[in-house]
């Protein structure tokens, strides 16, 4: 049986099936058998995230990401308390549902700052995604029993020795740790990898692939590696489009019930990538929604897009690409099938 014939009955491959999908010369079929089960089982319905970033300040040193430690370059900030709930409250007059609170790994927001924070903006019915990196099982119980939804934290990669090279001072032991705390705790999960990294196989790969379907997660982000200049890996300049968009169509095969979102990244290395994404599995797309000067502050990566937008600007231009792809927008809060599922331990 063809590779992908078998991928869309089964929804199951081996790792060197999957590799074999990333080796592929023509990848057209791959994306379109992708559509096919996004189609089928989430349904055409792109759902809306309206992302604050309210931090750029991180006690990590990754050597790629914009926001590292070390990089001296970067004007650093910080949002109070209320100018995140306001623009959680601009973002439900945007006609978003969801809201993503992304920062820096940035210990000023303590578990009671963040306890007001989300009891705030849950008060505003919406759902609420957290993605503030490693934290302890504590820390993750608090956010959650005050009314967190959901949580981002990306593997990046499960090769331990690539993962502690280009993360150096970060344990990949405790990274894992936090995933499974976080399923502990009932949140929906979502992971995800970067793909092109310096010294990654598609066999490495293919095992990340793996490892998000085994957990299972209820999300994958997957994004093209993008080095930023002012980091130790800025020189890197390899287009890691195609690779990106491969694994996320064959994440889509494994994991028909997940959410997968058209990142920005995909659109820094090609004008028409989140569309191209929508096209090829991807069912959620994450605006941002933070305002003014900071906006063009949390820059992980070079060619970041939209970043001299207003969020009412950015908000109409995705909902027409959205259109052109012939999706809809979704109306609800969008919460993962595959989470659904998870927790009444049903079978697809």
């Amino acid at each position: 049986m063809d590779i992908i014939e078998k991928a869309l009955k089964d929804h199951s491959l081996n790792k060197t099936e999957i590799t074999e999908l990333l080796r592929l010369k023509d990848a057209a079929p791959l994306y379109a058998a992708a559509d096919v089960v996004r189609k089928k089982y989430v349904g055409d319905e792109v759902h809306l995230r309206g992302l604050i970033e309210f931090s750029n300040i991180c006690k990590q040193n990754c050597l790629y990401c914009g926001l590292r430690r070390d990089n001296k370059k970067v004007k650093r900030y910080r949002l109070s308390a209320e100018e995140i709930i306001k623009l959680a409250e601009n973002a439900k007059n945007y006609g978003y549902k969801t809201v993503v609170l992304q920062s820096g790994e940035d210990s000023f927001y303590d578990a009671d700052k963040m306890t007001y924070i989300i009891k705030k903006i849950k008060a505003l019915d919406l759902a609420l995604t957290l993605s503030l990196g490693e934290k302890t099982f504590e820390e993750y119980r608090i956010y959650r029993e005050a009314g967190a939804d959901r949580y981002l934290l990306r593997i990046e990669t499960t090769d331990k020795s690539l993962y502690e090279r280009l993360d150096p001072g970060m344990s990949f032991e405790n990274r894992l740790r936090c995933l499974k705390d976080l399923k502990e705790l009932g949140y929906e999960v979502g992971s995800g990898i970067m793909a092109g990294l310096p010294g990654q196989s598609e066999d490495s790969i293919a095992e990340d692939i793996l490892f998000m379907k085994n957990l299972p997660v209820h999300m994958a982000g997957i994004g093209p590696f993008i080095a930023h200049p002012d980091t130790p890996l800025g020189e890197e300049k390899k287009n890691n489009f195609e690779i990106a968009l491969r694994t996320m169509a064959v994440t889509r095969l494994l994991m028909p019930l997940i959410n997968i979102p058209a990142t920005t990244a995909m659109e820094a290395l090609d004008k028409d990538g989140r569309l191209k994404a929508l096209q090829s599995g991807a069912n959620v797309v994450m605006p941002n929604v933070t305002e003014g000067e900071v906006r063009k502050l949390y820059i992980l990566y070079p060619g970041k897009i939209c970043t001299g937008e207003t969020p009412s600007v950015c908000r109409g231009c995705i909902e027409n690409k959205i259109k052109a792809a012939g999706r809809s927008i979704g109306l609800g809060k969008g919460v993962s099938k595959a989470y659904v599922y998870d927790k009444s331990e049903e079978t697809l």
